[in-house]
């Protein structure tokens, strides 16, 4: 079977377009605000636009930070990253009334592949529970050994169609679209770092699970 494999042109779109997609609201609603301030002459409708304009700020910013490590070089090859900044994003963009971000994990420095690869997995754990709910990541082991679980519960939970295939490197019609190019990333990206992604979900929960590839074909060979 031949392995699918995206354009890096259009890979880069793609990806852009996602960026640009979870940015554009936030900074419209900036816009709108100051056109209320520039026109408005009621203080209760300046006070409303002001507070606007702070809330929309801030969750642009916390977008970009997130798509910053999630998207961005992060440094140059070989990097490591800082799970603890990796943390501090995915709460600024995750954790809010309706969604509680549980991190269970050291502070250590991480190369940034890996860390690139948990905050994928937390976007689709997060876009598995559209009414909120409870995440909770959990990183174990260092070096090679890595093993990353996020377990994400809340009402209708459900994982969009498509996504294990995408992760896998195997988008089921033949192509990638902007609505599948985070999870196909994704699976670029736990390969290039040299684990494999599995998704288990059920009507309790959506477990997703990142190991070491070598780890995964040992256990088959040894259970075989």
């Amino acid at each position: 079977m031949s392995v699918f494999s995206l354009d890096a042109l259009d890979l880069a779109a793609l990806l852009c377009s996602r960026v640009c997609h979870d940015v554009i609201s936030p900074v419209g609603a900036i816009v709108n605000g100051l056109e209320v301030l520039e026109e408005e002459k009621d203080a209760e409708m300046r006070a409303f636009a002001v507070d606007l304009i702070k809330k929309s700020a801030k969750t642009a910013s916390a977008r970009l930070q997130f798509c910053r490590l999630a998207f961005g070089a992060a440094g140059s090859a070989g990097a490591s990253i800082d799970t603890g900044d990796a943390e501090s994003v995915a709460r600024g963009l995750l954790a809010d009334d309706r969604t509680k971000l549980e991190w269970n994990a050291m502070r250590v420095l991480m190369p940034k592949n890996k860390v690139k690869l948990i905050l994928n997995l937390c976007l689709i754990a997060a876009a598995a529970i559209p009414r909120g709910g409870v995440i909770n990541v959990t990183i174990t082991g260092d070096g090679d050994t890595t093993a990353v679980t996020i377990v994400s519960k809340g009402p209708n939970s459900r994982v969009a169609h498509g996504i294990p295939a995408l992760l896998a490197g195997e988008p089921e019609n033949g192509s990638v679209d902007a609505h599948g190019i985070q999870a196909y990333y994704t699976g670029l990206v736990a390969r290039a770092a040299g684990m494999e992604v599995s998704v288990d979900a059920d009507a309790e929960r959506i477990l997703i699970s990142a190991v070491p590839a070598v780890a995964k074909v040992e256990t088959t060979e040894v259970a075989a």
